[in-house]
């Protein structure tokens, strides 16, 4: 395999430059879209010029990693929003057929992201109305679930008593086209139009429509026999990645054995905050999703993934001494692990899900004083535990198949510099300089945040570079390409950099 189309989900860093990085860290060349075809937060991008180029391009590419939300809606937050109908959806999700029926060789990974519904009252990222229903809506999602589980229909009632007919009837109409989407996408895969399908949940919960719609494409995968070739978990952003990773090990014809280390005795059994089970399931989907299977021993391994989990339950804010840094935690041991792991020539890459949203500061500083960042598989620690769970697995699985150095330091520099200096540093320092703006849109205060980011990461990065990646990387230096917000929030930064021989 040497070339592979991508469709991601939107173009923040996360969903678009790190699969092209990890491709790089492959020698794989990935081709994408031109940027002004595909959306922007949630204005849809252009369907139609999308399915031409996927037509144009996919005639030479080896693989194709479609996201099935920017075919046939515009992109996986336009799904959320937009009123076009199933038929046309459909109509869309037919380039497929074309696709394979053009160049028979190509492989196509799609997934589609089961809706969510969103933990904040969020009038952007989902329907307007949802800055005011937002609550309302979530208690109605959660009972829905509940009694097609078997409770009574009292609280369900109740509960769409707080949300107007109309509103209800749109919320709902859009879920259940989004899930026939899916269930479609799932016919292709029957018929062999597409190689592996992941249908993932973002930000779920145990109980609501999430979970309603997910037992539902289980029972079609049951029906259909496909569980082979389909997974179904929680993951959104981090999926076109994870399905880079697979599409390598198809190619390989070799699935890759994984090792999990944890830094605690019950890790397995800690409590996620944005998903639906237990860390130690979450982590079995994630391995599985990006082709990988268990090792019962790290010294038969072929990569040790090291998750650094907490104690009891994943917290927002560092530290937490309560649920995440506690007695039965022993961070210490688990650094002597890797590092051990590393003298012995092991792939180790590291997932940092202690803490939603950033990485945890005091486990970063430690295992910078102890292991050299240049030579590690990969690392994430970003936004919700699934999201750093299968970024951090596909970059441990194509690091395998790495002969570049260089591009790997360069990609795990990357995701300290988002992970660590600004998720867990700079960003909230950030907010409190701007007094607590909205967390859905800055306006006129995102000129004054992108400046005021740019003027406290930039001296951190090179700090960052110059002590812990310059000196085992002799002859490279790091260009900076400035800061930027990708969206009007302080969410998510971009920070275009490159590691480049100093002659």
């Amino acid at each position: 395999m040497q070339t592979v189309l991508l469709l991601p989900c939107d173009t923040r860093p996360p969903t678009l430059e790190l699969p092209l990085q990890l491709a790089k860290v492959a020698g794989l060349e990935m081709r994408v879209p031109p940027l002004s075809m595909l959306n922007d937060l949630n204005k849809p991008g252009d369907t139609a010029a999308i399915a031409a180029w996927l037509l144009e391009q996919a005639q030479s590419a080896d693989a194709a990693i479609i996201t099935l939300e920017t075919l046939c809606l515009g992109g996986m937050i336009p799904a959320r929003r937009v009123t076009d109908s199933l038929p046309d959806a459909l109509a869309r999700l037919e380039v497929l057929r074309e696709v394979k029926r053009q160049n028979p060789k190509i492989k196509l990974y799609a997934y589609g992201v089961i809706v969510r519904v969103a933990h904040d009252n969020d009038p952007l990222e989902e329907k307007p109305y949802y800055g005011q229903y937002g609550s309302a809506l979530r208690k109605v999602s959660e009972w829905i679930d509940r009694v097609e589980r078997g409770a009574a229909p009292d609280e369900l009632e109740q509960a769409k008593k707080s949300v107007p007919e109309e509103i209800l009837a749109d919320w709902l109409g859009t879920r259940e086209r989004n899930h026939a989407l899916h269930q479609h996408a799932l016919e292709l895969l029957s018929e062999g139009i597409l190689e592996h399908l992941c249908l993932t949940l973002d930000d779920t919960t145990p109980y609501g429509l999430a979970a309603r719609d997910r037992r539902r494409l289980e029972a079609q995968i049951d029906e259909l026999m496909l569980w082979e070739r389909a997974d179904v978990y929680p993951g959104a952003d981090e999926v076109a990645a994870a399905l880079l990773a697979r599409a390598l090990v198809d190619s390989s014809g070799r699935k890759p054995k994984v090792f999990v280390r944890y830094p605690n005795t019950n890790a397995e059994q800690s409590v996620m905050l944005y998903e639906d089970r237990l860390l130690g399931e979450l982590v079995k989907a994630h391995v599985r999703a990006a082709g990988g299977v268990p090792a019962s021993r790290g010294s038969t391994a072929d990569l040790i993934f090291a998750v650094n989990a907490p104690a009891i339950r994943q917290a927002h804010r560092a530290p937490d001494f309560e649920v995440v840094d506690t007695a039965n935690r022993h961070l210490a041991a688990f650094i002597d692990e890797i590092a051990d792991d590393l003298e012995n020539n092991r792939a180790v890459t590291i997932a940092d899900v202690a803490y939603a949203n950033g990485a945890e500061p005091r486990f970063v500083q430690q295992l910078l004083a102890r292991v050299d960042f240049t030579r590690l598989a990969g690392y994430g620690a970003w936004n919700t535990a699934g999201n750093s769970l299968g970024s951090a697995i596909a970059a441990g699985i194509c690091a395998l198949h790495c002969n570049d150095k260089i591009a790997l330091a360069e990609a795990n520099f990357s995701r300290l510099v988002d992970d660590y200096l600004y998720q867990s540093k700079v960003r909230s320092e950030i907010r409190e300089a701007l007094e607590n703006p909205s967390p859905f849109d800055l306006g006129e205060l995102k000129a004054v945040a992108e400046a005021e980011i740019e003027k406290r990461i930039r001296p951190l990065a090179f700090e960052l570079f110059s002590k812990h990646f310059a000196p085992r990387l002799e002859g490279v230096e790091l260009v900076w390409h400035g800061s930027s917000l990708a969206w009007s929030r302080l969410f998510t930064g971009v920070f275009p950099l490159e590691f480049k021989n100093a002659e």
